[in-house]
Order: C-alpha cells, then sequence, then structure tokens
C-alpha cells in the first residue's frame, strides 16, 4: 500500500529495501498476489504487498515504526521513505464465521499461505531480489492459458468470502480470461448469497468492474451468473440480448454514466435511482449525478424537439449534459448530433449569461420579497436567453409588468 503521490520506482525500492531487511533477519520473505500477478500479464503493478515467515512483533522489531492495520490477520504496514508497504505474515485461515472473514488465523508456511487466497492468479510469489516466481498453486499455467480458477474446492473458497464470487468476475473482466467451469457453477449456485455482504463492499467492487475497460464482458458475467439479482436487485427484465448501449459508451466514461447505460439495456432504469442508491450505497453526487443522467436522457429524448429557446438553453448549460448526450447518443445517434447543432447555434447567442436582474432589482422596484420573486426572476430570464429583453431597462420595465408593481418602492400588490 502506497501513497498515491509516489511513483511505482519509489514503490519497489522502497518494498526492495524492507524485504531485504526480513530476509537478512532470516525470514522467508516474498513479494505477493496483484504485484506478481499484473507483471506476469504485462499491467503496471500500483503497489507492492510483501508476505513473509517473520510474525508482526519480529517485524516491529526490524521496523520500530511499523504499525499494524490487521493485527489479528498478522498485517502490518512499514514506512519507508514516503512509501507504506504492507507486510504479511504468512497464516492459515480457520473456519469462517461471517462470509467474511476468518473466526481465528494461525501463523504458517508459504504454502499455507497461498493455499488460502482466493484465486490461482493471485496466489504467486515473486523472490525479490531476482522476480523469480514461487508457483504453489498452479496459477503462471493458468496465467498462460489465460483462465480463472479457484485455489482448491471453490465452493469452500466463495463461503469463506462471498464476495470472491464478484471479485472473480472483475479478474475474468479486467484480464480477459476463461472462467473455470467448476468455478463459474460455483458462483452461480451460490449467487443469491452475496445478498449478506455489506452493500458497501459490493458497491466498491461494481465501482472498479465499470471503471475498467473490461465493463461489457463484466455486465454480461454478472448476468449469465445471476449475480445481479443479489447486486443491483432485480433480474434483467428486457429480453434483448447483449449491451448494446454499454458497448458504445466512450471508453473514457465514468463509472456511473456505464452504471446509467447497463440500467437502460437491462430495461430497468425506470427505478434505478432509489434502488441501486441503497443496493451499491451511493453517495450523494452519485445519486444526483445518476438521476441527471437518465432525467436528461428523457427530456432531449422526449421533450427537446417541442421545448422554446430558453428551455434549451437552460437545459444545455447544466453540467449533466453533454454526459446525457453521450448517454443518449448510444442508442439515438441522429437525435443527439440535432441536438449538438442546435446547442452550437443556441451558444453563439449565450448558454447562461449572467441575469440581468436579481432580487434586490426586484426590491427597488416595490415588490415585496417572497415566493413570487422566483417566478418573476425566472420569466425574465427566460425572456432574456430568448432575446426578448436586451438590457437591465428592458428587464426592469418586464418585471414590473409581471408583477403589477407601482414605480415607487412603498408595497406591491404580487403577494396576492
Amino acid at each position: 500500500m502506497t501513497a498515491a503521490s509516489v511513483d511505482f520506482g519509489e514503490v519497489r525500492s522502497a518494498a526492495l529495501r524492507i524485504a531485504r531487511s526480513l530476509i537478512e533477519a532470516g525470514h522467508e520473505t516474498y513479494f505477493a498476489g496483484g504485484c506478481v500477478r499484473d507483471r506476469l500479464f504485462g499491467h503496471a503493478p500500483t503497489d507492492i504487498d510483501i508476505a513473509t515467515a517473520a510474525t508482526p512483533d519480529a517485524v516491529r522489531a526490524i521496523f520500530p515504526r511499523a504499525r499494524g492495520v490487521g493485527a489479528s490477520f498478522g498485517v502490518m504496514l512499514v514506512p519507508h521513505d514516503r512509501c507504506s508497504i504492507e507486510v504479511a505474515t504468512f497464516r492459515s485461515d480457520f473456519a469462517y464465521e461471517d462470509g467474511r472473514r476468518p473466526g481465528r488465523v494461525r501463523y504458517g508456511t508459504a504454502e499455507e499461505d497461498a493455499q488460502r487466497r482466493d484465486f490461482t492468479i493471485n496466489g504467486l510469489f515473486e523472490v525479490p531480489s531476482d522476480g523469480r516466481i514461487v508457483d504453489l498453486v498452479g496459477g503462471r499455467a493458468d496465467i498462460e492459458a489465460r483462465l480463472l480458477r479457484a485455489i482448491g474446492d471453490p465452493e469452500d473458497r466463495f463461503e469463506e468470502d462471498r464476495l470472491r464470487m464478484l471479485r472473480g468476475v472483475r479478474f475474468a473482466a479486467r484480464f480477459d480470461l476463461a472462467m473455470d467451469p467448476a468455478t463459474e457453477a460455483a458462483i452461480s449456485a451460490r449467487a443469491d448469497r452475496l445478498g449478506g455482504v455489506s452493500r458497501e463492499r459490493v458497491g466498491q467492487e461494481i465501482r472498479r468492474m465499470l471503471a475498467d475497460q473490461g465493463r461489457v464482458r463484466t455486465a454480461g458475467l454478472v448476468e449469465s451468473t445471476t449475480l445481479d439479482r443479489a447486486v443491483l436487485g432485480v433480474p434483467r427484465a428486457t429480453a434483448e440480448s447483449g449491451h448494446p448501449r454499454l458497448v458504445a459508451m466512450p471508453e473514457s466514461a465514468l463509472w456511473i454514466d456505464a452504471l446509467a447505460a447497463w440500467e437502460l439495456d437491462r430495461g430497468t432504469a425506470d427505478d434505478a435511482v432509489e434502488r441501486l442508491t441503497q443496493a451499491l450505497v451511493l453517495s450523494n453526487e452519485e445519486t444526483s449525478t445518476l438521476r441527471g443522467l437518465l432525467e436528461t436522457r428523457h427530456r432531449l429524448l422526449e421533450a427537446w424537439d417541442r421545448s422554446g429557446v430558453a428551455a434549451r438553453k437552460r437545459l444545455a448549460a447544466t453540467a449533466i449534459f453533454p454526459r446525457a448526450c453521450d448517454l443518449l447518443a448510444t442508442e439515438a445517434p441522429d437525435l443527439v448530433a440535432g441536438v449538438l447543432r442546435e446547442t452550437d447555434e443556441l451558444r453563439s447567442t449565450g448558454l447562461a449569461p449572467t441575469p440581468l436582474l436579481t432580487g434586490e432589482d426586484l426590491k427597488s422596484i416595490g415588490l415585496i420579497a417572497g415566493p413570487v420573486f422566483g417566478r418573476i426572476l425566472a420569466e425574465v430570464y427566460d425572456a432574456q436567453l430568448e432575446g426578448r429583453v436586451r438590457d437591465r431597462e428592458e428587464a426592469i420595465s418586464l418585471a414590473r409588468d409581471l408583477g403589477d408593481a407601482p414605480d415607487a418602492p412603498q408595497g406591491s400588490q404580487c403577494d396576492g
């Protein structure tokens, strides 16, 4: 684990020094897990984890500034220069009590540590000094065969931590792997048990999946294994095959935009905002964005053609408008092309100019503050957007007409 601002060269250098110190103290030590997997797949690792025979007390004796981040599981965080490297003691897990974490652990050997991991591609070790691979689970052969396979009995692995089912789908999509039949069958057989997993953890997995270039394959695997019912709250509602909208989304699309496209492909977008806010524990901002994408898409599809200049300008000036256009373009590209042409024309006269009037201006002409202020300001701004008022004097004149106000600021008839 590392600080995001530190480049990988620094991370590897720090990890090598820490590993060397552990080895020199007589402890069998390897780089482990994702960093080894990513290197073998030709991906650039982002951090390095260390697995060692050294117990947490031994790690602390060598690195006095080390602190426990999972002390009961033998995990220490060792600071070095600007980096912090996770160092975990080889262990063997006992029975998992909650479908997430073991009831207790026993420090063990490298072989036992490899066997407790989830998938063979994640069970590899690397000798820090020379990069040799230590493969105790057949992971290297599976990488060469481009196969995702659970270590040992897949049913046992998924009972230990049910989120592994969703992680398996993510790994298969990310690295373009075929799924071992027994592994895939075990996921499908236990898909409904994912419903008992923390929604925060499920949501984080979906964020990672949909932010990745393999998101279309991810969507297909989530549905084919029936994980979608537990993940998204409902099964697919449409009989259409494939994910045409998700396929057509720009590669640069953010994960929440991809989620909106996926819901449209599934035919489940009507209640998506409330359902997914709970199912994936969306933040307020994420909920607002999802709602904005779907509602703006609907307005473009159903109301743009019959909207006036002011309504079009107001919509085109919103931050969500270009992203909603990208979403709608996956199903109605010609319509969106027309919308964008018309938006360019509207932009020539200003999509969101500074309003000519404020509430203080309304007070200055005798209007009394109240709910009517909003209506008058909105109507005057619409007139400004449409070019019916061009300066402050014309705006004030229209406001007087709308508020039926006297010239003097003593009072107003607009409250009634």
